[in-house]
């Protein structure tokens, strides 16, 4: 399967307009938002663990991220809920499940493959740091590849991110628009190595989760 698999051009996919597949694994599943593979894939999904769900034990021999959007994320760590961020390096593993159900931002086979650096980060409990006018920001990982982070942006506030590298942005809560598209909760837009990116929040701000640099790093075999 190829989705949104040409990493030179812009993507977009609203959740609003986008369809939910079934994964193997009952009560789970997969809206996909860019995708190389098929079962085993270099994916970008929201994942929809209904309550009482579980996924069998695995290795992520590419390394998996995600983001909890809402419920309550568990496996033999703890309990993640809205808000935490994870990154499970190469060669980790562990038998995901959600006792009460969740919902998860999740990108698989992305990671250096000598990443061994895991990541576990609640931003509800962590500190916001004032960055700008408006703009409250956590950084949730930075290496010499890529950078993530989450940011708050306050009723129409004006923003540029850096996007030369790359840019993914996902839409936490409120809207925001970039004048090419209006974004709105749980809308994921990414856009290719070489571009601009400034947009302005909405009415009711935005809350955004974004990766920038990254797609330096696409090989030619992945495109």
């Amino acid at each position: 399967m190829r989705l949104n698999a040409d990493f030179s051009q812009r993507a977009l996919v609203r959740f609003d307009e986008a369809n939910w597949v079934a994964s193997p694994m009952p009560g789970v599943r997969r809206m996909m938002l860019d995708r190389i593979g098929e079962e085993v894939a270099r994916a970008t999904s929201i994942v929809r663990f209904d309550p009482g769900s579980a996924f069998s034990a695995h290795t992520h021999d590419g390394g998996e991220e995600y983001l909890v959007l809402d419920g309550t994320f568990q496996d033999e760590d703890g309990d993640f809920p809205t808000g935490a961020y994870v990154r499970n390096p190469p060669t980790s593993s562990h038998k995901p499940a959600a006792l009460e159900g969740a919902t998860i931002l999740v990108k698989l086979h992305q990671f250096d493959l000598a990443d061994r650096t895991q990541v576990q980060i609640n931003s509800g409990s962590a500190s916001w740091s004032k960055i700008a006018p408006g703009v409250e920001a956590v950084s949730l990982h930075e290496d010499a590849r890529e950078y993530v982070a989450m940011e708050r942006w306050a009723p129409g506030i004006t923003r540029s991110l850096k996007a030369s590298g790359g840019l993914e942005v996902f839409i936490i809560a409120g809207a925001l628009s970039d004048g090419t598209d209006t974004l709105n909760r749980w809308d994921w837009l990414r856009l290719p190595a070489g571009s601009d990116f400034e947009a302005t929040a909405g009415p009711g701000g935005a809350d955004i989760w974004f990766k920038t640099g990254h797609l330096r790093h696409v090989t030619g075999s992945e495109m």
